[in-house]
């Protein structure tokens, strides 16, 4: 694969990452580093799902010297979004059990005010 094949898959993974997250409704407590391996990750997973079951190249447009397959890119977003969400749920569970379980001090006063 040439350098501009890996520049294009960071590309479009930081793409599908970000289109995952605005598809998804609600909140995502998720930083921006872990959106793109998601993307990344839901775009490589995409690309082998579509061409393990042959419908690759089944939708194909062209705008330009660019070119995209619709079927791929569905795939591609729809996984974004299941590890968005998964993503999501796993940082609420570690937030909302940590912080609920500390007891809370009671807030000090002077003795003589």
């Amino acid at each position: 694969m040439l350098v501009t094949g890996y520049l294009g898959a960071v590309l479009i993974g930081a793409l599908v990452g970000l289109l995952g997250r605005l598809v998804l409704p609600g909140r995502q407590r998720i930083g921006i580093f872990a959106t793109f391996v998601i993307g990344v990750g839901a775009a490589v997973l995409g690309t082998v799902v579509a061409r393990t079951f042959g419908i690759a190249d089944d939708a194909p447009m062209r705008l330009w010297v660019l070119r995209w397959d619709w079927i791929v890119l569905a795939l591609q977003v729809g996984f974004a979004v299941v590890g968005v969400a998964v993503a999501n749920m796993l940082t609420f569970t570690r937030l909302a059990g940590g912080d609920d379980d500390k007891r809370r001090r009671p807030a000090r006063t002077r003795a003589g005010k």
